[in-house]
């Protein structure tokens, strides 16, 4: 597989039509690495590497697929749900959820750990939109929208660990967020049901990201 200088493995296995699985990343947003399912082997490291932030070098050999990725992979999203509370069924992105299409994917049907089961609050203050942090795995998709399309950085992470919880305008309701515009791009970056448009019942929310790509090939090429 060829790859162009500066890309990441991510963006050469995205080029070559290879899928690796990943949640946090979104085309168009810098990458973070946070969701750790786009984890690969390179061969010369005992290490699994994220691909979304791992730049390509000149002979690597990368496994994107193996018995080993797919247990820690499988790991990984296990954690994400027993993590919060994330009850599919009365979801607004129910059927339409990536957390969910990527648990389905690799046959998860049961958690191996135990539940948290945290009592976690829903932030209905805005007149647009709502807050669920239920529902959020902590992606920074939003954070990163709204920092480096709009401009706003109306959104951040506050806590450690288990306790970390997306906020607004320092830990303000979002309706008091003076920052904020209002657009929605959070929204429609948000792969899970955390970030929802008001008015929507459950299995109706459906998120376009692909607007968010667009607009960042946009920006950047006004650059």
């Amino acid at each position: 597989m060829s790859a162009l200088e500066g890309q990441t493995i991510l963006e050469a296995a995205r080029a070559a039509e290879k899928y690796i699985p990943t949640l946090c990343y979104l085309e168009g947003l810098s990458a973070v690495g946070a969701c750790r399912l786009c984890i690969v082997e390179v061969s010369g490291t005992d290490r699994l590497l994220p691909a979304c932030t791992t730049p390509v070098q000149d002979g690597m050999s990368v496994t994107t697929t193996s018995p080993k990725l797919t247990q820690y992979r499988r790991i990984a999203l296990e954690l994400l749900f027993v993590e919060r509370n994330h009850v599919c069924a009365v979801c607004v992105s129910n059927g339409r959820c990536e957390l969910q299409a990527m648990a389905t994917n690799m046959g998860i049907t049961h958690m191996r750990y135990f539940y948290n089961y945290p009592r976690l609050p829903i932030d209905v203050s805005h007149k647009r939109f709502v807050l669920d942090h239920n529902r959020c795995i902590l992606c920074t998709r939003c954070v990163r929208v709204c920092s480096e399309l709009e401009g706003a950085h109306v959104w951040e992470v506050t806590g450690r660990g288990v306790q970390s919880r997306i906020v607004s305008d320092l830990n303000q309701p979002w309706r008091e967020a003076a920052s904020c515009t209002g657009c929605g791009k959070c929204v429609q970056a948000c792969p899970t049901g955390a970030l929802a448009e008001k008015g929507y019942a459950v299995e109706e929310m459906v998120k376009r990201n692909d607007n968010i790509t667009a607009l960042a090939v946009r920006k950047g090429a006004q650059v």
